[in-house]
């Protein structure tokens, strides 16, 4: 069964959104770890809804702070540590795992978001705007993501369609395109699920 790690080359690339579409088409259960943030009820709120699931199949954080701001931070602020062996995957499959912001955010002391999807050993999708910078971000993430021994299954783009520099990304990064959800007026689980229909082909994610 299917299970895959969603991480970003930056924040707010449309990360949690694809997250959300891909969880939907799998039909599979959504797992953040760690959520900084609690806002309308952090990401897994957002993705129950954009996903159309039950929040059954939308796991429980191992962590729940408070302070919008990146994880090792968020902790302090809270008085607490992150513990990598309470970061221990969920058994559940299909499963699709978000990171937070990009691949070397800090969780805590040396510990990177890469160094947990090293120790899970699943697949990552890296997600990439398609805007000015996205070249150096993208290959910078994805030369992070190798020199872990993370496998790298491909790129999904967020935004307006700049075909050079997605090919460009995947062409000198080694890297499959997955597919370009593109900006939506209205964001639903129905203009999100017809979106990644249309522009992602299933078979990539089996």
């Amino acid at each position: 069964m299917s299970a895959f790690t969603v991480t970003g080359t930056d924040t707010d690339v449309g990360k949690t959104v694809f997250a959300a579409a891909l969880t939907g088409a799998l039909n599979a259960h959504y797992w953040k770890p760690v959520q900084a943030g609690l806002d309308e009820g952090g990401d897994r709120a957002q993705v129950a809804k954009l996903a159309g699931l039950p929040e059954t199949r939308v796991l429980p954080e191992a962590y729940r702070l408070a302070t919008p701001c990146s994880p090792h931070r968020a902790a302090e602020i809270d008085g607490v540590a992150i513990d990598p062996d309470r970061l221990a995957l969920p058994a559940q499959r299909p499963l699709v795992v978000e990171g937070a912001g990009g691949a070397l955010v800090p969780l805590g002391g040396d510990l990177l978001y890469a160094d947990m999807f090293a120790r899970w050993g699943l697949p990552a999708i890296v997600v990439a705007r398609t805007a000015l910078g996205t070249i150096n971000h993208s290959l910078l993430t994805i030369e992070a993501l190798r020199a872990r021994g993370v496998a790298i299954h491909g790129v999904a783009f967020v935004g307006d369609a700049v075909e050079d520099s997605e090919a460009t990304i995947c062409r000198l990064g080694g890297v499959k395109r997955l597919g370009r959800l593109p900006l939506l007026g209205t964001l639903d689980a129905a203009t999100l699920g017809r979106a990644f229909t249309d522009n992602f082909d299933m078979v990539d994610f089996a």
